[in-house]
C-alpha cells in the first residue's frame, strides 16, 4: 500500500525550494503579509465557487488555482518575514475549512438550479462536504490528544488537485463522485490510525 504521507514529505522540500520560498519572496516585495495571503485566497476562492455555481466550471478552476496558490504561500510567507504566530495558524485552518465548503456549495447550488437539477449531484456533494470536515475533525482532535492525525489518502492537498483538474475538464459530477467515495474512507484511514495511536499511548503510560 502506498504511504500517501511518505510521497508529502519527499514532494514537500521540493515545493519549498522551487516555488514557495521564490514566490513568497516576490508576494512580500508587493506588500503582501500571510494574513493578506490568506485572505485573497479565500476570497478568490469564494468567487470561483460562484462561477462554479453557475456553470462556468473551467473558469472557477482556474481561479481556484490561483486561490490555492495563495493559499499555499501564507505560511512560506509568515516564515519569510518570521510573523509565525498561533493566530495566523488559526486563520489558515478556518479559511481552509470556509474554502472547500464554499466550494463544495457553490456545486451544490449548480445541481439544485431548476436548470440543472440532478438529485445525485446534490448528494454526492453533501456527503464529500461531510466527509472533508470529518477528516479536519479527526486531525483537530487527534493533535489535542497530543497525537499525530495526519493519515489519509485524501488530504486537502489531494482534494483540492483533484477538484482543480477535474473543474478544468469540465467534469463536476466525477469530481464529486470522487470526493464522496474518497473523503469518507479517508476519513475512516485517519480515525483508524488516531485510534491505534491512542491505544499505544495508552498503553505506554500505563
Amino acid at each position: 500500500m502506498l504511504n500517501f504521507q511518505a510521497i508529502r514529505d519527499t514532494l514537500r522540500p521540493i515545493m519549498h525550494r522551487w516555488f514557495e520560498r521564490p514566490s513568497a519572496a516576490v508576494l512580500v516585495r508587493l506588500g503582501f503579509t500571510a494574513n493578506r495571503a490568506t485572505i485573497a485566497g479565500l476570497a478568490i476562492t469564494c468567487i470561483a465557487a460562484y462561477f462554479a455555481g453557475t456553470g462556468y466550471f473551467q473558469i472557477a478552476g482556474c481561479l481556484l488555482l490561483l486561490g490555492a496558490a495563495f493559499d499555499l504561500l501564507d505560511g512560506a510567507i509568515a516564515r519569510h518575514l518570521g510573523t509565525v504566530s498561533p493566530r495566523g495558524s488559526l486563520m489558515d485552518s478556518v479559511s481552509d475549512r470556509i474554502s472547500e465548503s464554499v466550494l463544495l456549495l457553490g456545486l451544490l447550488i449548480y445541481f439544485t438550479s431548476p436548470q440543472t437539477s440532478l438529485q445525485i449531484g446534490s448528494i454526492l456533494a453533501f456527503v464529500a462536504l461531510i466527509g472533508s470536515l470529518i477528516i479536519s475533525y479527526i486531525r483537530a482532535r487527534a493533535e489535542g490528544l497530543g497525537l499525530e492525525g495526519t493519515a489519509g489518502f485524501l488530504t486537502r492537498p489531494e482534494r483540492v488537485v483533484i477538484t482543480i483538474g477535474a473543474l478544468l475538464v469540465n467534469q463536476p459530477l466525477v469530481l464529486l463522485w470522487i470526493l464522496a467515495i474518497g473523503t469518507p474512507l479517508s476519513a475512516i484511514e485517519r480515525f483508524i490510525s488516531v485510534w491505534i495511536l491512542a491505544g499505544k499511548s495508552s498503553t505506554n503510560k500505563d
